[in-house]
Parts: structure tokens; sequence; C-alpha cells
């Protein structure tokens, strides 16, 4: 019997929207309809909504050759963070007044592995890890709606995550400022929580800033460089 076609498209749309929370899709790589289908075996329209729906929810781009993560410009990365800031600090503060053991254990095993793979330079679980960490603490958020925003807007930022974290001394600075919201959540201290994250989003913005002003530095340095490359062909 076959699956509802709302199931099939629910089904790869969550597949890509875990890609993308763990940047596992590269700005470069493109994503075309016919491709995820055959890959899921399924026809082509179920992964063609799928793909739409991340379009409208501003994750992907339309492009000639498929679809592809949206790239942020340095004046997006400060609008989104505006929005974070908004959000963010009050939502840790609930979440450390709020928290469970059951949270509490999680958060303390994957803080563990965050420090674990930055320590042994694994990338892709360290991005995996931060991704479990921030879902782990907004369980502890008693308003969904403000959970699931603050969710949406950070996976805005996955363009750019991966080029913070591949810079060791960045990624450990990156993760000293979350370990001092760690420590206000293990304190279940909200005012402690809220200005902690807030200095972590201050720290967060200007990290991802430097990364994004250092991708379009090489990005103008690649298209001069195939400009003078054509030039000496003709």
């Amino acid at each position: 019997m076959l699956k509802p076609v709302d199931n099939l498209v629910d089904g790869i749309y969550a597949d890509l929207r875990l890609k993308l929370q763990r940047s596992a899709i590269a700005p470069s790589e493109r994503l075309v309809d016919t491709e995820i289908a055959a890959r899921h075996g399924i026809s082509r329209m179920p992964a063609r909504e799928a793909l739409l729906r991340l379009v409208a929810e501003g994750y992907l781009v339309g492009t000639t050759r498929g679809f592809a993560v949206r790239e942020l410009s340095p004046a997006d990365i400060s609008g989104l963070f505006e929005v974070r800031r908004q959000l963010e600090p009050r939502a840790a503060a609930s979440a450390a007044r709020d928290l469970t053991p059951e949270v509490a254990g999680k958060l303390s095993e994957l803080f563990a592995l965050i420090e674990k793979a930055l320590a042994e330079g694994d990338l892709p679980a360290l991005l995996a890890a931060n991704v479990d960490y921030r879902n782990a603490w907004l369980e502890a958020v008693r308003n969904p709606h403000m959970a699931a925003t603050i969710a949406r807007f950070i996976d805005y930022f996955q363009s750019v995550r991966i080029g913070t974290f591949a810079d060791p001394a960045t990624a450990a600075t990156y993760i000293s400022s979350l370990s001092r919201i760690q420590s206000a959540f293990m304190a279940r201290d909200p005012l402690m929580a809220q200005d902690r994250m807030m200095l972590f989003l201050f720290a967060a913005e200007e990290a991802f800033l430097s990364v994004r002003h250092r991708q379009l530095q090489e990005a103008e340095r690649q298209a001069l460089s195939g400009r003078r490359r054509s030039r000496r062909t003709k």
C-alpha cells in the first residue's frame, strides 16, 4: 500500500532539514528533485514539494541547476542576530527555570560530546552535537512557538556555521562561551542563563560575520583570478 503523499513530503523535508541543521549540505551543492526522488525510490513531486517548502521557509533558494543553500549577507547575519537576541536570552532563562533532571542529564551528555569532538578535531561530530545540544535545551522551553521560532532562526546560519567551527581557535572560543551557558543551566539560574546567552549571541555574531567576510573575500579573489585567466587565454 502506498504511503500518503503528505507523509512522503514530510519525510523528505525532515531528512533535508536535519542535513541542513548539521551543515551536511555544502553551499556549492545543488539539490535536484529528480535525484532526491531516485534516491528515495519515489516520484518527483513529493521531493519537489519538500524542496519548495524549504524555499518558502528561507533555507533554500532556487537556481538554474536545482536548489541551493541560502547564503547570508553580512546584513542578513546582523539582522537575524538582532531577532535572536530578542528571543533566546528569555528562552534560556525559561529553560533554566524549568529544566528537568532528564533534560539536564541530556545536556551534560551532549556538552561532553561537544568537548570531545572539539578536542579530536571531528568537525561533523562537533556540528551534530551542537545542533543536538540546542534542540535539547529548547525542550525545556514551555512555549512551543518560541522554541520553534528560535530553532528556525538558528538553522538559517548553516551556510556559515561550518566555517566557524572549521577554525580551531574560533570554535574553541565559541564552545567556551557555550560552557558558561551550560553552567547556568546546571545551576538552574534563570538570570545567569539569560545574561550568558546574550553575551554568547554577541560573540557568535562577531564570529559568524568574520567567517562570512572571509568567504566573500575568497570568492572575490577566485572571481578575479578567473577573469585574469580568461583574459590570458583570449
